[in-house]
């Protein structure tokens, strides 16, 4: 894994939903302060109302202001009749303002390979630099979490595995109707075989992986309980249905001001011992610890994590005297 690969560092520590059928929502959200916003055609969107909000999404998407913002639209699933219209609707409409597709309830490669050859050609059509427009692929059931490996590997726009945990927990006979929590009866924890089988995928092609929502949105202690967990296994960021959420998934999933620090120093030392003036030496000790070229990849990841949340280090490091 490259801990420095572009799709790891772009933030998503929190990624709002946000129903794409409704005005108020969507011009609320832009002031947020998520990492991501989705813009949601598929569970948040009644059947009668997609096909206008398609068109909302694209007023939306070219005349908000989104700041910083990863913008991204969920269409619908392959096996529904609106997914192909969901596509040429919005990126044909608003495709220069958006960063990436959201494709749900992914059981196969397939399906994320027939979404890239439709971008592909509604971007040659349009004008539109091909393959700018990134894909999340969202693992819903048993089927797609078997096949996460082929499906991660599926395409070059492929920047996250989004874990779907409602629709997952259905799909397995799940004894539990709380989203997140786990299910009676079972004394370990009943989502790590999932969480991790998405992380590795994940990672063995440099991709993001995104934890799914907490359903009890004003149950703020609960929602950072499950995002610690998540965030402690690797995970990059986390749903969140509703404002109050937000600053608990930024907070849970940025290192922390010491680790921040600690790593930036990792770097520096290590690269000052390294060099001419440094001895050209492959391992040295900062402090009481030692360092060497592994020290630096992990360091890289905290650093990353750091810097693309915005994090500024509290201390510099200065060479040993002689």
């Amino acid at each position: 894994m490259n801990p420095l690969s572009p799709n790891q560092t772009r933030p998503r520590r929190s990624c709002l939903a946000v129903p794409g059928s409704s005005p108020r929502f969507l011009e609320k959200a832009q002031g947020l302060a998520a990492d991501q916003v989705f813009l949601d055609l598929e569970d948040a969107c009644a059947p009668l109302a997609k096909p206008e909000a398609r068109h909302t999404i694209v007023k939306f998407l070219n005349e908000g202001d989104w700041g910083t913002k990863t913008r991204v639209v969920r269409i619908n699933d392959w096996t529904t009749e609106w997914t192909y219209r969901d596509v040429v609707t919005v990126v044909e409409g608003a495709g220069q303002n958006l960063d990436c597709l959201m494709l749900p309830k992914v059981q196969d490669a397939q399906q994320v390979i027939a979404l890239d050859l439709l971008l592909t050609q509604i971007e040659k059509a349009m004008g539109f630099e091909v393959g700018r427009i990134g894909i999340e692929a969202q693992i819903e059931n048993a089927r797609g979490l078997v096949n996460v490996d082929a499906i991660a590997a599926a395409s070059p726009r492929l920047e996250t595995i989004v874990f779907g945990p409602a629709d997952f927990m259905a799909s397995i006979n799940m004894k539990s109707l709380v989203v997140g929590e786990q299910p009676p009866g079972y004394d370990a924890d009943a989502y790590h075989y999932i969480l991790m089988r998405i992380l590795m995928a994940a990672r063995a092609h440099d991709l993001q992986a995104i934890d799914g929502p907490y359903l009890q949105i004003r149950n703020v202690d609960g929602f950072r309980a499950v995002a610690r967990r998540a965030a402690a296994l690797g995970f990059d960021g986390k749903w969140v249905l509703h404002p109050g959420q937000i600053e608990a998934a930024n907070e849970v999933f940025s290192p922390a001001q010491e680790d921040f620090d600690h790593a930036e120093l990792i770097l520096d030392a290590y690269a000052w011992h390294t060099s001419e003036a440094g001895g050209r030496k492959g391992s040295a000790m900062l402090g009481d610890e030692m360092i060497d070229e592994a020290s630096r990849k992990m360091a890289l990841v905290v650093s990353g994590k750091g810097r693309a949340a915005g994090m500024t280090r509290t201390s510099a490091f200065q060479p040993p005297e002689d």
